[in-house]
């Protein structure tokens, strides 16, 4: 008995201290985040479940809040990038904020605000623009 309370308290120590060096998801790093889910609301109708490809969005994108950009990962093929204009710390999330002119010449421009979990790594995205707002939910994970 003296030796699974021994092992009991051992794998509860390594358990604690692997949660105490588990990096945080606070923007010291670069991220890797994935837009998995994507509802896409047109004003004065209902919202619809899309893909994040057919709202413009990359299937993956890099956050670097030390440059404060937002880029397409290599991976997704794509190049666009966007200025993260607010970087804040708020009941343990990441929350970072911009505006994007979206297409040269088109009435497209939109605020977005995103929210990741510094624990998870969760991820919440919306933007807004004139008419229509886009909910994104998704992961981070570090580079």
């Amino acid at each position: 008995m003296k030796k699974v309370n021994q092992l009991a308290i051992l794998a509860s120590s390594l358990a604690l201290s692997a949660v105490a060096v588990a990096e945080p998801f606070d923007g010291n790093k670069i991220m890797l985040c994935a837009n998995q889910y994507a509802s896409e609301c047109i004003a004065g109708t209902d919202c619809v479940n899309v893909s994040p490809g057919s709202v413009n969005l990359p299937n993956f994108f890099q956050i670097n809040t030390g440059e404060k950009l937002i880029s397409a990962a290599p991976e997704s093929g794509l190049t666009s990038t966007t200025t993260i204009e607010r970087v804040e710390h708020l009941d343990g999330k990441l929350m970072l904020q911009g505006a994007d002119d979206g297409i040269k010449d088109v009435r497209d421009g939109a605020g977005w605000t995103m929210s990741i979990n510094e624990t998870t790594g969760q991820m919440v995205m919306t933007t807004a623009g004139d008419g229509f707002a886009v909910v994104i939910f998704g992961a981070c994970t570090l580079r």
